[in-house]
């Protein structure tokens, strides 16, 4: 996992114990663009760490000046070339990275350090919590190519809203970190450029400070209530708090608040 011909690394951060893996996309020749190899290395990566026990965050980041510029331009090539099922089986392994991105059940954390676009903006989409340098760019460019973001849609949609996705997909135009903080494709942007790396580790040692099988529960909680309100929803949620209050570890947690104490998963 993570060998350099799939164009990522997987490794452990220098701070968190062991419990923080960065997932590193290290092909800066390229700006990180994504083909096959990548998008089968990336989904197996997250399977695995889904199930790492010894990983509690994730973070994911790039080398070079770009994060990610989206799909490789020769791959996509080959592709208009290719059957429908190709195509299809194609369409299908990218959504299915998407999707074990987003739903990972451990908090995953974007560093945007330079430009997303297209692809790179759905991978961005699909962290729990990105941080973004002042220098990040990020466009929906699938137009300008006579294509359009269908598997990212979902996320970028849920990131910034249905009105601003109508401008910026359509248009492909660029913004910047300022314009994506306020859409709310990045939760923060920091001031420097040096200052990247103590935010990203703080929102981590935020999230090591909390529950992992109560992070994983109240993602998969989100899922559950972004949708429109009715009976059935309150219903889900009472089952799930009554549920998960019984576990050990929420039953540790509130031990540890009374006993004015750290919780033993820290």
């Amino acid at each position: 996992m993570g060998d350099a011909d799939r164009k990522y690394r997987v490794r452990k951060a220098a701070y968190g114990g062991g419990a923080v893996t960065e997932v590193v996309l290290s092909n800066p020749v390229k700006h990180n663009v994504f083909d096959d190899g990548l998008i089968a290395g990336l989904t197996g990566a997250f399977l695995l760490l889904a199930e790492d026990r010894e990983t509690r965050v994730i973070i994911l980041r790039a080398e070079g000046k770009s994060f990610s510029a989206g799909a490789d331009l020769n791959w996509m090539k080959r592709a208009a070339e290719a059957s429908r099922a190709e195509n299809l089986r194609d369409a299908e392994a990218l959504a299915t990275m998407m999707y074990r991105i987003n739903t990972c059940p451990k908090p995953v954390i974007g560093l945007v350090q330079g430009a997303a676009f297209g692809g790179g903006v759905g991978l961005a989409a699909c962290c729990d919590i990105v941080v973004a340098a002042p220098a990040a760019v990020f466009a929906l460019t699938e137009v300008k190519l006579g294509i359009i973001p269908a598997a990212i849609s979902p996320y970028v949609v849920a990131a910034i809203g249905a009105r601003a996705a109508r401008r910026y997909m359509l248009t492909g135009e660029r913004f910047d970190a300022a314009t994506a903080l306020q859409l709310g494709l990045v939760h923060d942007m920091v001031p420097h450029p040096d200052a990247l790396e103590d935010r990203v580790r703080s929102f981590a040692e935020m999230l090591l400070g909390n529950g992992p099988a109560a992070l994983a529960e109240t993602k998969d909680l989100i899922a559950a209530v972004d949708r429109p309100w009715s009976w059935d929803v309150l219903k889900d949620t009472a089952e799930r708090i009554a549920r998960v209050r019984a576990t050990d570890e929420a039953k540790e947690g509130m031990a540890a608040f009374f006993e004015k104490r750290p919780p033993d998963w820290r």
